[in-house]
């Protein structure tokens, strides 16, 4: 019953609908009451030759009202109850979504996406049945119970209640034993199914590559792997659930064999009437609901206990990213000095930067290159405040980011990675996304600067086409521009572009830089690429080596210095004159 008092906060904060729905229960459980009594006078009146046509009309009036009035009040506590629980389960599930849009990366690293889902589908809808099912079984079967039992102590006989009652605390026991165990399978079968939602998501998100490498049908043994650990779970669940239903029947049946016994020696004692012998057993009848509902709510419990915990482990994660106490609301803005000694990602002991130090006045553009893992990404990663554990300082205008809120921070940052994410929307509401309010013609503008208003227009729907999950209608160059025209819109004190050039041609990628460097003067910009051509104009560039600067000037500086960036600047003019047939 621990799940009751967790849940607390709410039941605290709904009491009213609560107290209404079940002063519902507990009058139709009064109600119920008359019906056997009812048949039990009935019985004992045309045993006695004593029933009237009156008599007998009066009766089945009683017997209407009483079926009309607790078809209202069932209507009542149905409305109150299982709204309340749906409640819950609205309030809990924006709990959670907004605790995932605060976590930071560590966190879904640690979290795959379709365990995360399964927590917000399958764990929701057993807090659910607690909410819902689990208060209406327990008031429910306290209220049937309680007042039968009560009717069966003073209306019939409470000797023969006694004797009825006598295998009950088995009942309660068998329960509790059985609710521990059915705890740990249910819990162990809701981490198998949030395993499942992982391979499923994993699979349709990466089907290109699986088709490519002809891999399906090894997918598919996979996917009936996890598959039957699912169904294997579950088993275990039922076969404990499947013993509450036998349990409870066996020791009603109990009762019903000593009720009879002990009952037809009191009738045959004249001490009790059939008519009194009817309405006990109508009463017994009555009981059963509650026995097994008393099952029932084992059941729920401890499946609603265990999605609890579930979700709770997730609300109990804090991100290592933290707003410190006063900080600036202001926006961005000023020179950019980065100056970090070292940084390690969390549980990685490689040192993923160190001395890595550059100082941008407002307006510049910095050019980043290097290898592939050289540490350009991470060095992106640190100015939008991803991570905060490293040693050294990011300031603007000589303040530390950390001083600022990350929504004055992040919203003066347009950041365009390479690996781009489109939304299963239209283009237009992709541009847009930071403030769908824009106008059509602050749309075709940035769209214009990303050199991608012509493609648009070309597509039968034009702004109004949707792009599908993840943009897959798109080529790779159409969501980069696409991309690059969402963080223009937002006119951003910093842009970042990373590496988010690499699938254009040469031609678009120049017309596209230009473009920003004519709307973007008195902006500071940062272009990290692997292609030469992006950051050559740039006022500074650095090339990053292992996670540390090992050569730093603008394009002619770093050609002198015959390292690296010539090698590669070399290189790559070599592979344009060869993809040109050979001419310059």
């Amino acid at each position: 019953m621990d799940i009751f008092k967790r849940l607390g906060w709410f039941f605290k904060q709904e009491k009213k609908s609560y107290l209404l729905g079940v002063a519902g229960l507990l009058i139709v459980a009064v109600l119920q009451l008359i019906p056997p009594r009812i048949i039990g006078i009935v019985v004992d009146e045309i045993e006695t030759d004593v029933l009237t046509r009156q008599s007998l009309f009066q009766w089945i009036i009683i017997l209407t009202a009483t079926a009309v009035l607790q078809y209202i009040l069932r209507y009542i506590w149905r409305v109150n109850i299982w709204g309340n629980a749906a409640k819950l389960e609205q309030i809990v599930r924006k709990q959670l979504y907004e605790h995932f849009t605060n976590m930071d990366n560590t966190f879904f690293q640690k979290y795959r996406a379709g365990d995360l889902m399964a927590h917000a589908t399958n764990d929701l809808r057993g807090l659910r049945m607690v909410a819902g099912g689990g208060v209406l079984t327990m008031a429910d079967a306290i209220s049937v119970g309680l007042t039968t039992l009560l009717a069966m102590l003073f209306v019939v006989d409470w000797r023969l209640t006694l004797i009825a009652v006598i295998p009950l605390p088995f009942l309660a026991l068998t329960s509790r034993v059985l609710g521990q165990k059915l705890h740990v399978r249910f819990r162990d079968a809701q981490a198998a199914f949030s395993h499942l939602n992982d391979k499923v998501q994993e699979s349709i998100q990466g089907i290109k590559v699986m088709k490519t490498f002809g891999q399906e049908k090894e997918d598919v043994e996979k996917f009936e792997q996890q598959t039957d650990n699912v169904v294997s779970k579950n088993k275990a669940v039922y076969k404990i659930d499947s013993l509450f239903d036998p349990a409870i029947t066996l020791i009603m049946g109990i009762s019903y064999l000593l009720t009879i016994l002990v009952g037809g020696f009191l009738i045959m004692g004249d001490e009790i009437s059939i008519g009194d012998f009817v309405t006990f057993i109508n009463y017994i009848g009555m009981l059963v609901w509650p026995m097994f509902a008393i099952g029932r709510l084992f059941n729920i419990i401890e499946r609603g206990s265990a999605s609890y915990d579930r979700i709770e482990n997730l609300l109990r994660e804090d991100s290592a990213i933290e707003e410190r106490q006063g900080a600036f609301d202001e926006p961005i803005s000023g020179t950019l000095s980065f100056d970090i000694k070292t940084f390690r990602y969390p549980d990685d002991e490689a040192v993923a930067l160190h001395h890595v130090a550059f100082t941008m006045e407002q307006g510049k553009t910095l050019g980043i290159v290097g290898k592939t893992g050289s540490g350009k990404t991470t060095i992106m990663k640190l100015l939008l405040r991803e991570y905060d554990n490293y040693k050294g300082t990011i300031r603007y205008d000589g303040y530390d980011i950390k001083d600022y809120t990350l929504d004055a921070l992040l919203k003066q940052i347009g950041y365009v990675p390479q690996d781009n994410y489109l939304f299963s929307t239209t283009i237009r509401e992709n541009i847009r996304f930071a403030d769908p309010s824009l106008s059509q013609e602050a749309v075709e503008a940035a769209a214009k600067l990303a050199n991608i208003h012509e493609d648009i227009m070309e597509l039968p729907e034009g702004y109004d086409t949707e792009v599908g999950e993840r943009g897959v209608s798109l080529s790779g160059g159409q969501k980069q521009r696409i991309s690059i025209a969402r963080a223009i819109l937002i006119n951003p004190e910093l842009m970042i572009l990373d590496d988010s050039l690499s699938a254009v041609d040469a031609k678009t990628e120049e017309t596209i830089l230009t473009g920003l460097k004519n709307v973007r003067e008195g902006q500071t910009t940062i272009i990290a690429a692997h292609r030469i051509s992006s950051v050559m104009h740039a006022e500074e560039i650095i090339v990053i080596e292992e996670g540390t600067i090992v050569e730093r000037g603008t394009h002619s500086e770093l050609l002198d210095q015959d390292g690296w960036y010539n090698d590669m600047y070399a290189q790559q003019q070599l592979e344009r004159k060869l993809e040109g047939g050979g001419r310059s």
